[in-house]
């Protein structure tokens, strides 16, 4: 009875998001027609080409933060043109205190705290998602993908060419897109949305045209439409080898020794089968790890680490594979987390769509685990199939399969959003799992079912929703923290815009989780109380009081606790960040788990004395006493920093000291770095870790002075054949 509710549920979900796309009709703005460029302007960050006079012209910007519908601090003229290989976009932003200007020479991806211009393109104008494009003052890019609800991930990188300068009015940004970076419908003409933005730092201000409100439904659903014809499909081949040396010394009996020493080859391959969709093909996929990633606390951690992708074949399409009917911080995290691919020796996918509403990812990949007792090769096969209706509604499917040493894990389910208003949203998720072990006959079933409600408006913002996830759902290609639980999960705030230059918004909110355990037949729950302010230069102060308790093999253990967090870009040159919480805490040993309490403290700070330079310095700290004598445990602390010299948009130099005091480890990276376009890039690196140890001749013992125990250097060179 229970699973056939369930199916009745995500069909019920289905026939609602049919009826959603009659009942919500498109009542987008009627299409602009944008002018063909006779000859393509020059990208040098001037806006002197007579070919701008004719580009679609938009200069109608207002405000979104810190309040809605307002006439930003300073004005802002956006330009469109296209020819039948390239789009080109300009700005002109004008600045009446042009030495204020936030800017800084910096590598791709690392401008998002300057002021900046930027743009949409739904190349299918279907209010799913759009390539999202930003510009800094000097023209360093900022790039990635937006979905439904706004939100931009700036993994996925394109290739593209972008120049800005600073002036007496303020600055200026041109840009080029190759349409071979973009994926479009072949049809001769095409209507497409747009969306200009911009940011400005001191202010705390975000200004878009056409104009953005929450009463009117998602970002992209407000984009304005364009006309375009005459589009030339020219089909995108790339190849890309990398080639990457390593030469890395360990610590033996006292000595510095050769541990490791090897030349690795990958090759990705990318072929356009059509205008809007491509084919990838990889061997022995490049990393792209160039440096330590930043430490994490990784003692007493119930649940494990989340590492994000960086391997260029994976990124490609990876948006795609995000699934409705999750609240915040939810117990499934992904269906599919291709990190858990560790070392594949090839593989292949296909993204892109067929039809106008038809998208389609999947993935073959086979790892290479030599040391792996079950199967040294196990094969992962992925499926995502989206169908798209009006506004943002879809309804979706998933099929994950990892097969090893005879055994399978398999995941099949639907998921969907369903547009109830322009400010209000239904989504939802069933997923079910089916997992044999190697050698075994008999197979474990499981899942997982997710329900969310959304409803959003200038001052009210309501987030609710359930999760039941069953003790044997298990998804080997994807990312799940807890299972055995149901779960209610409530996000309200209400926003004041009172009429202070100081204070911009005031937010009180309220954010929970009601679960009860199903192994353990035990209630948990979480109540969150903030009060945040919002003030210029875009800066926060929030106070929290946490209510709650947290089940751990069946015990109960207290949670409460105090905090705060505070941000502010003080300056043109200082951005500072703390945060601190002071709560109940779990030693989580799952034979003899107890109670605990401790503090956790992070704290940043950046400094940019020119616009070449980067200095920052963080501080992560944890630590844990136990409640019923009061004694401290353990103290966990990570002291890092950072410092990049940007030569010019493409060089950089970098060094890295960071200290974990928990394992009395010294981590010394650097790094000279050379990007010309994603995919062609040179690194060359160098990297020793340090712990408070030496050698006695038959020993390590603990010492006051740090001796080297690890010593690596590294040469990486790839480069992107385009045709």
């Amino acid at each position: 009875m229970r699973t056939i509710g369930r199916s009745i549920i995500g069909g019920w979900m289905a026939c609602a998001c049919l009826l959603a796309g009659s009942l919500f009709s498109n009542t987008s703005m009627t299409p602009m027609e944008a002018p063909k460029a006779e000859k393509p302007p020059v990208i040098d960050g001037k806006l002197d080409d007579p070919v701008w006079q004719s580009a679609v012209r938009m200069t109608d910007f207002k405000t979104w933060q810190p309040d809605y519908g307002k006439e930003p601090r300073q004005k802002t003229e956006a330009y469109l043109l296209y020819d039948a290989e390239n789009f080109y976009v300009a700005f002109r932003c004008y600045d009446t205190e042009p030495q204020k200007i936030k800017a800084s020479i910096s590598k791709r991806d690392a401008m998002f705290s300057d002021d900046y211009a930027g743009f949409l393109l739904d190349m299918f104008n279907d209010k799913q998602s759009a390539y999202a494009f930003m510009i800094n003052p000097l023209g360093i890019q900022g790039d990635g993908m937006c979905n439904a609800d706004g939100n931009v991930d700036d993994k996925f990188d394109m290739v593209w060419y972008s120049m800005g300068q600073v002036d007496e009015q303020g600055y200026t940004v041109e840009c080029r897109i190759p349409l071979q970076s973009l994926r479009f419908p072949s049809d001769k003409t095409i209507v497409i949305g747009v969306f200009f933005f911009r940011q400005f730092v001191r202010y705390s201000e975000m200004a878009s045209a056409p104009v953005w409100t929450p009463e009117k439904g998602s970002v992209l659903s407000q984009s304005q439409p364009v006309s375009v014809n005459g589009l030339k499909y020219k089909r995108v081949v790339e190849i890309l080898p990398a080639v990457t040396y390593s030469d890395r010394l360990a610590m033996q009996e006292g000595q510095l020794r050769r541990d490791e020493k090897w030349t690795d080859f990958s090759l990705t391959a990318k072929v356009g089968l059509t205008s809007d969709m491509v084919t990838n093909a990889t061997y022995n996929p490049d990393f792209s790890q160039v440096e330590s990633d930043a430490g994490q606390v990784d003692f007493n951690i119930r649940y494990a680490l989340y590492y994000p992708e960086k391997r260029p074949f994976f990124l490609e399409g990876l948006d795609t594979f995000r699934f409705a009917g999750n609240t915040e911080e939810p117990p499934l995290v992904a269906v599919v987390y291709t990190r858990n691919i560790i070392n594949p020796i090839f593989g292949l996918n296909l993204t892109g769509k067929f039809g106008s509403k038809n998208t389609i990812a999947a993935i073959y990949a086979r790892d290479d685990l030599p040391d792996d007792p079950v199967d040294a090769s196990p094969d992962f096969a992925i499926v995502r199939y989206k169908r798209t209706f009006t506004q943002d509604s879809y309804i979706g499917g998933f099929y994950t399969d990892k097969e090893s040493g005879g055994g399978f894990n398999r995941v099949a389910g639907l998921d969907g959003r369903v547009r109830l208003s322009p400010v209000s949203f239904g989504e939802y998720h069933l997923f079910g799992s089916f997992t044999q072990a190697s050698g075994e006959s008999s197979t474990q079933n499981g899942h997982a079912l997710g329900l969310r409600y959304n409803y959003t408006s200038k001052t009210v913002n309501l987030d609710f929703g359930y999760q039941d996830i069953s003790p044997d759902f298990r998804v080997d290609t994807g990312f799940v923290i807890r299972t055995g639980l149901r779960n209610v999960a409530l996000f309200a705030m209400y926003t004041f815009f009172p009429k202070s230059k100081f204070f911009q918004r005031i937010e009180p909110f309220y954010w929970s989780y009601y679960l009860y355990d199903t192994v353990y037949k035990t209630f948990e729950t979480i109540n969150l109380l903030t009060l945040r302010f919002r003030f210029p230069r875009s800066s926060q102060f929030r106070v929290d009081t946490l209510l709650g308790n947290e089940v751990y093999v069946g015990q109960k253990f207290n949670r409460s606790g105090v905090g705060f967090q505070a941000f502010s870009q003080l300056t043109k040159q200082f951005y500072l960040e703390a945060f601190y919480r002071r709560s109940g805490a779990v030693f989580y040993d799952p034979e003899a788990p107890y109670q605990g309490y401790g503090n956790r403290v992070m704290a940043f700070v950046e400094y940019q004395p020119g616009a070449k330079f980067d200095f920052t310095l963080s501080l992560t700290y944890v630590d844990f006493y136990r409640e019923s004598d009061k004694q401290k445990i353990y103290d966990y602390a990570i002291l890092r920093n950072r410092n990049t010299y940007q030569i010019n948009k493409y060089l950089f130099l970098r060094a890295i000291f960071e200290y974990n005091n928990f394992y009395k480890q010294l981590v010394v990276d650097g790094l000279i770095s050379f990007t010309y376009i994603p995919g062609t890039v040179l690194y060359l690196g160098y990297g020793s870790a340090f712990e408070r140890s030496e050698w006695t001749g038959t020993e390590y013992v603990p010492s006051s002075s740090f001796m080297e125990t690890q010593r690596s250097f590294f040469f990486k060179v790839s480069y992107l054949w385009r045709w």
